[in-house]
C-alpha cells in the first residue's frame, strides 16, 4: 500500500528546536521497580484514620496530569473533596461503601466532552509562547481539523452526515471514524481520563498510600453536588488513604493471559 499524505504523516518531528526534547526520559530504565509498583497497587476498601499530607496529594494529582491524552486536549477535571459536609454527601452517593466512608481523600475524576474547542484555542495560544518553531501542520490540526472532527452539532444533527462522509471516503482512504456523536465524544474523553487515573493511583502507591477506583455511585447525585454541567461525565471516583487491616478483599484474581493477549 502506498503511504497516504495527511496531517499525521506530515508531522515528522523534524523542525527547528525540537532536538532539545529528544532525550527526555530516554535514560530511565528500572523495570524491576516498576513491576514492584504495579504489583503493589491493590484496590483497598478500608482505610485508617491517617491523613495524607497535602503536598503528597498535590504531587499525585500533578502526576495524573502528565498522562498521555488525545491530541493533548486534556479533557479532564479532578475534584478533590476537602469540605467535610460535601465529602459526607459524596460518600453517601457512593452507596456509603467503606472505601468511600473511611477514605482520607475522595477525588472525583471527570471527563469533559465540551471543552475541546476552548482547549484547542488554548493550544494555539501556547504554541506562540514556545521557544521552538511550531510546524504549520500542527497549526492546521488545531485550527481546522480538530473543529471538524469533534463538532457534532445540536442533538447530534451532524452525526448522520459525518457517518455518510466517512463511509464513502473510507472506501478509498483511511479516515478517522470516531467520534461522530456525543456518545463518541463521551468515550473519547473518558479514555484520556482513565489513563490519568492510573497515573494517580500508582503515584499514591509510590508514596505508600492505597486507592480504590469506584464505579459504584449515583452519578446524577454526584453531578448535582458538584454543580457539574450535563456534558461532564464522571469516569470514576478514587478514594485514597492508608490501608487498614482487612482493607484488601482477598487475593488478586486474573484470568489466564492467553484469554486476552493475542499475537497476530
Amino acid at each position: 500500500m502506498s503511504e497516504q499524505k495527511n496531517v499525521f504523516t506530515e508531522m515528522d518531528g523534524k523542525f527547528e528546536g525540537n532536538e532539545a526534547f529528544q532525550k527526555e526520559g530516554m535514560d530511565y530504565y528500572n523495570p524491576s521497580e516498576f513491576k514492584k509498583l504495579v504489583y503493589a497497587r491493590r484496590s483497598v476498601r478500608k482505610y485508617t484514620s491517617e491523613k495524607i499530607p497535602d503536598h503528597i496529594v498535590h504531587e499525585c494529582l500533578d502526576m495524573a496530569l502528565l498522562a498521555p491524552n488525545s491530541s493533548n486536549l486534556q479533557q479532564w477535571e479532578f475534584y478533590r473533596i476537602t469540605t467535610p459536609a460535601i465529602k459526607e454527601q459524596i460518600a453517601f452517593a457512593c452507596f456509603s461503601q467503606s472505601a468511600a466512608k473511611t477514605a482520607s481523600e475522595l477525588i472525583v475524576c471527570v471527563a469533559r466532552r465540551d471543552t475541546w474547542r476552548e482547549h484547542s484555542k488554548q493550544m494555539l495560544a501556547e504554541f506562540k509562547k514556545l521557544p521552538v518553531e511550531t510546524p504549520k501542520v500542527a497549526l492546521t490540526y488545531y485550527g481546522k481539523l480538530v473543529p471538524f472532527v469533534y463538532t457534532v452539532g445540536w442533538f447530534n444533527v451532524l452525526t448522520p452526515f459525518k457517518w455518510l462522509l466517512n463511509t464513502i471516503l473510507g472506501l478509498f482512504k483511511v479516515v478517522p471514524r470516531e467520534p461522530i456523536s456525543s456518545f463518541g465524544l463521551k468515550v473519547w474523553a473518558a479514555k484520556s481520563v482513565a489513563l490519568a487515573c492510573e497515573n494517580l493511583m500508582l503515584a499514591f502507591r509510590a508514596h505508600g498510600y492505597d486507592t480504590c477506583p469506584m464505579e459504584g455511585f449515583d452519578s446524577k447525585r454526584v453531578k448535582s453536588i458538584l454543580g457539574l454541567p450535563c456534558k461532564a461525565d464522571i469516569v470514576m471516583i478514587i478514594s485514597a488513604g492508608k490501608r487498614d487491616e482487612g482493607g484488601v478483599y482477598g487475593p488478586r484474581m486474573r484470568f489466564p493471559r492467553e484469554q486476552f493477549i493475542k499475537t497476530v
